[in-house]
Formats: C-alpha cells, structure tokens, sequence
C-alpha cells in the first residue's frame, strides 16, 4: 500500500531536506567534521553522530522494534534526566569515530528511516522518546531537526542556506504543538494562536485554530522556525505577537521534546 499524500508530502521535504545537508558536507575531509558548529560543545561531526542516531530510534520505532537505543531515551523521568541531558550522553558516548565513519552511519541511518516511515500508514502510532506520536507526526519532526542540524552544519561551515517552502510543515508543527509546549512549562494557554507567516517566497501563511484566535503571531515563516529551533531569541526577528499569551508564545514555541 502507497502512503496518503500528505504522509508523501512530508517525506519528500525530508529527502530533500537530507539531501540539501549532504550538500553541505560533499568533500569535507578530517578537518572539515572537526570543525565546530552552531551547536555549543558539539563538531559537524557529532552532529552528524546526532542525527544518525536518532534516525536509527526512528527506524526502529517505525518497525516495532525495541533497542538499547530508544529504552536509554526512554529513562529520563525516572532518572531526572532530560531529553537534552540524554542526547548530550549518546553524542559523547559515540563520539571519537572518524568523520567519514560517521557520515556514512548518518547517510544508512537516514535511508533506513526514511524506507521504514514509508512503510507506516501516517496515523499509525509509534514510540518515541517519552509517548507516541502519529509517523506523519514523527516524520515532521524528522524533517524539522533535519533541518534544524542542516543549520547548524552551515553556520559551521559559512555558508548560507536559502529558506524553502519545506518550512511550512515545521512551522505548523510548532504551532499545533504549543499546547504540549505551554504543559511541559507548567503553564496554560490563555486561547488559540494563530499564525499570519511571510513565506520564502512572499506569499502568506496563515494557520487558523478552528476558534477565535486569543494570540497572534506574525512575520516571516523563517523567523518562526529558527526562533521554535532555539536558535534565535524572538527579540532579534521581524517576528510581532499580540494578544495575552503574546510574549508566552514566542518564549515556549518549540518543535522538539
């Protein structure tokens, strides 16, 4: 069976998003992967080691699979480590490989993902991290670190990407998300937010909740991904918020757990 359109939708962007990344690395030698990326503390290289490692949990998730994995990345709360805190621990853990080893894990790893999601009806439920997610919803949010790390490489590197409508999908991800987000702050919405976002290609992006809106965020859909990614504070973005939740929203919006 095919998958539903809006499930091929989402695994194109992130082919492509994968694709635009290997981009980004064609060439690198030794010196290339060690150099130091957006992320603090972390190389090209161990972001590669990240993303090939939470591809394989996905891949794994996606084929009913348990692995020593996706249990360590289950621990948290009962351990009182964090998401982040265990990511930091499977970075560091792995670390040390030669940049090319590590690229070729991440460039299987994403193949393996990307043939078990299309394997998987876009309703069904699959574990990750913490809780379940739908696999269209696991696979967003694939596309979203995709790109999130797709980033952070380049800024490695100096070079610029250029914003796609692939973008689209992370921003309405982090959008329906920001009930989960506010819970995960201890606070509560005040309303439904809306989104009145510029596209990379000028047009607008709008996502209506299917009540009045209490909050509304407007500027450019580039903005909001980056500001969601935790990598730009709201304050240096064209981004404008009204409404009670206003300052709330840009504080709390995210699209990872």
């Amino acid at each position: 069976m095919q998958p539903a359109q809006p499930m091929v939708d989402i695994l194109t962007a992130l082919a492509e998003q994968a694709d635009e990344l290997d981009g980004l690395l064609a060439g690198l030698d030794e010196h290339g992967f060690a150099l130091p990326s957006r992320c603090p503390g972390w190389s090209i290289s161990d972001v590669l080691l990240h993303l090939a490692q939470t591809n394989e949990m996905a891949a794994a998730s996606a084929e009913g699979r348990s692995t020593e994995e996706t249990a360590a990345f289950r621990v948290g709360d009962a351990t009182g480590a964090t998401v982040d805190d265990l990511v930091a621990l499977a970075v560091a853990a792995g670390r040390g490989r030669p940049g090319k080893e590590v690229y070729d894990r991440w460039k299987a790893a994403s193949a393996a993902q990307a043939a078990a999601l299309a394997a998987c009806e876009a309703g069904t439920r699959l574990r990750w991290v913490a809780g379940e997610l739908a696999a269209i919803t696991l696979a967003t949010t694939r596309l979203a670190e995709t790109w999130i790390h797709s980033g952070d490489v380049a800024a490695g590197l100096s070079r610029e990407l250029t914003p796609a409508a692939r973008l689209r999908p992370i921003a309405r991800l982090a959008w329906r998300t920001l009930p989960y987000a506010f819970s995960r702050a201890g606070k509560e919405l005040s309303g439904p937010v809306a989104l009145r976002l510029t596209a990379p290609d000028g047009t607008t992006w709008e996502f209506d909740p299917d009540e009045p809106a209490a909050t509304t965020v407007s500027g450019p859909a580039l903005d909001f991904c980056l500001v969601a990614a935790r990598r730009i504070p709201p304050s240096e973005t064209g981004l404008t918020a009204t409404g009670p939740d206003a300052a709330d929203v840009l504080e709390l919006v995210r699209t990872f757990a």
